[in-house]
This record gives structure tokens, sequence and C-alpha cells, in this order.
């Protein structure tokens, strides 16, 4: 790997508030959890198969495991994103477009981060809406619907890239 530029990146206003929406859904998402955990039942799905069907149980503190996992990842990539130089690039990193490259890269680590917790944050919620008698599974639409939130900002942030060459 070639040596790349260390750039110290100023957030910009943009960068605030898409990290102020990833802090702000977490949040929601806890506390949206711990609000209705008293109402579940003792048995919760905590499985789905590819139709979006429940097809395994647990006991209903199971539903803490999601925002759990998504609060680490968070953790994680919110410390990841302060060394861009290390990432893998598309394009080769010099002075005059390492700047640009670390923004766009930063940028869709924090938009994944969004996604992330979003997507936990949706299937805990159908899953007490299952729970609860109100809605059956996931759907079918569930899937498409996750790996689409997934990989069009991958595409989006790759061809950007790509474009900043």
């Amino acid at each position: 790997m070639d040596k790349r530029p260390k750039i110290e990146l100023i957030l910009t206003k943009t960068d605030k508030i898409i990290e102020l929406i990833g802090y702000l859904i977490l949040i929601a998402f806890w506390i949206t959890i711990i609000i209705s955990y008293k109402n579940l039942p003792e048995q919760i799905p905590v499985h789905y198969n590819g139709l979006g069907e429940a097809d395994d149980y647990a006991r209903k503190a199971s539903i803490f495991l999601l925002p759990i996992i998504g609060t680490f990842l968070f953790i994680i990539l919110t410390f990841i994103v302060k060394n861009p130089e290390t990432f893998n690039y598309s394009v080769k990193i010099t002075e005059q477009n390492a700047e640009s490259q670390y923004r766009n890269s930063i940028r869709m680590m924090r938009i994944i981060k969004i996604i992330l917790v979003v997507i936990f944050f949706l299937i805990d919620y159908k899953t007490m809406e299952t729970s609860l008698k109100k809605s059956e599974g996931l759907g079918h639409w569930f899937l498409p619907f996750i790996l689409g939130m997934v990989f069009l900002p991958i595409i989006y942030f790759a061809y950007k890239s790509y474009k900043l060459k």
C-alpha cells in the first residue's frame, strides 16, 4: 500500500447533521425498546426466513440483542472514520485528491452507521408488532428493501469516489 497522506478533517455542517441524526436514531431505538419491553409477551420472534416469516422464538429479553449489536457497531464505525487513510479505495490516493476521497468515504461510513441502526430498529419494531399480533412477520418486501438500503448508498459513494479521482 502506498503511503497515504494523513489529513485532519474538520467536520462540515452536513457531516455534523448526519452524525446527529445517527445518534438521535440510536437513542430513539433504545427508548422504544425500553418503553415497549413491559408490553411484550414472554416469547417473541427472534429469527425470520427469507419471506419475512417468523420461524424461531425466544424469551422477550432477546429484544435487547439488536440494540446492543447496533450500538456496538455504531461505536466501532465512529472510531474507524477517524482514520480514513487506512480505508480501501478504488482509486489511487494522492496529496491532491486525499481530502475529497477521505470526505467521501467518511460520509459513506456515517450513512452506513445510520442504515445499520435503522435496519436493526426496523427488525425490532416489526418483531414487537408481530409479538403483539399487530403484524405478521417482517413481510415479503423487507429483504429487498434492506438490500436496497445497504447497496444503493455504497454504489452511489463508489461512483462518487471514481468521479472525484
